[in-house]
């Protein structure tokens, strides 16, 4: 009997913890997060533009240094600006994939035109510094990709060959489109199978953060070496500001000294001169308080479509925990009900079963017992009626 009841506490044990296994309650985002092969790539492609900047810069300025052509010297402000802004439209696609494909590209790219392209002769005598410069960065580059698979390396590296081959760079403005659909063709992969996801919250919000990033970074820079080369293009040069500034110095002391030779002339001339200018000032003051009373009606229209849009979001963050708090509750009754039913279900077979077991075990025997005794005594009465009748 106790082995009995030990059968039927595990049994009902067992029982339980299935049905308490229906309260686990699931919440999907409905976000999928990137894969971590891709998270590595968009790491990888985001450092590298670190040593691209440093290398490429380098170089640029040693060319710089070394020469005193005009031409090579803004060969270098070009480099400079439009290598680092082709690699921010590289490295900052939707894809990682498409990012580090695209910055491959962009390395042999540099590489063919430098060494044996349209640009093998835009830095003249000091053209190997920039070919050495590429050519590393190639290099570099291409170590790490071969570190997410050789098999993918060796396949990709015969796409990039002959993609740079039939679409190579034909001046310093760098102009070039992204190779990610011709790649997509090669690898004949669907375009709508090419990016399933862009991530989850937190990795949008980093990616974002990176390109504001970069763009404060590099923005400056890029600015200051667009100066340089137009001041470099311009025909302004030193001498002819120092003449400028000497020309206006001498005008200056002639009209002092007509001045003090003719006083009258030039307060009536003073005079005029205010008469002339006063309504055009006041035109002005009017122009300028008109637009201060335009702006302040923008600002304020700004100020109240942002107020209007942040209670927005406010009640439709609301309403969407509102409606999954009620979701929520609705699915733990319902999975309460259902352990419940199916509890019951198993106590009542436990019963079932227990009533059954408690007929074989005690009744059954005594049953045969009882029909055992009366086939016994027929038996017994059958032998004694016999005998009876020998007797006789």
């Amino acid at each position: 009997m106790k082995a009995v009841f030990r059968f039927c506490f595990i049994a009902v044990a067992a029982t339980l913890l299935n049905g308490c296994s229906l309260l686990e309650v699931k919440l999907e985002s409905g976000i999928e997060p990137l894969p971590q092969e891709q998270l590595n790539m968009r790491v990888f492609s985001r450092d590298f533009s670190t040593v691209f900047y440093s290398q490429v810069e380098s170089a640029a300025d040693l060319i710089e240094r070394n020469t005193d052509s005009i031409p090579v010297k803004s060969n270098t402000l070009m480099w400079k600006i439009n290598a680092e802004q082709n690699l921010q439209h590289t490295i900052f696609q939707a894809s990682p994939t498409a990012a580090m494909l695209d910055t491959w590209v962009f390395t042999e790219q540099m590489v063919e035109f430098f060494e044996s392209g349209a640009g093998k002769n835009v830095f003249g005598e000091q053209q190997a510094v920039a070919v050495e410069a590429s050519i590393k960065l190639r290099d570099q580059f291409e170590r790490t990709v071969k570190s997410f698979g050789a098999a993918k390396f060796n396949k990709n590296q015969e796409f990039v060959k002959k993609y740079v081959a039939s679409h190579p760079i034909k001046d310093m403005a760098f102009a070039r489109e992204s190779a990610f659909t011709d790649w997509l063709e090669f690898h004949q992969i669907s375009e709508f199978d090419a990016i399933t996801t862009f991530g989850t919250v937190p990795e949008v919000m980093s990616d974002i953060s990176d390109r504001m990033a970069m763009i404060a970074e590099q923005m400056p820079k890029i600015l200051g070496w667009k100066a340089e080369l137009y001041a470099l293009h311009s025909n302004i040069n030193a001498d002819e500001i120092q003449r400028t500034l000497t020309s206006i110095s001498d005008t200056s002391a002639k009209f002092q000294q007509l001045m003090a030779q003719s006083p009258e002339m030039m307060q009536a001339l003073a005079v005029d001169m205010r008469k002339e200018l006063t309504p055009l000032l006041a035109q002005l003051s009017a122009d300028t308080d008109d637009k201060l009373k335009q702006l302040s009606v923008e600002r304020q229209a700004l100020e109240l479509m942002v107020k209007t849009e942040r209670q927005a979001l406010e009640t439709m963050v609301a309403r969407e925990r509102a409606a999954a708090a009620v979701d929520l509750e609705q699915i733990s009754q319902n999975a309460v009900e259902v352990v419940f039913q199916e509890i019951t279900k198993t106590l009542k077979s436990l019963i079932l079963y227990f009533v059954l077991f408690l007929v074989v075990v005690f009744f059954a025997p005594l049953g045969l017992g009882v029909w055992l005794g009366k086939r016994m005594q027929i038996k017994k009465q059958t032998t004694n009626e016999l005998k009876t009748e020998a007797a006789k």
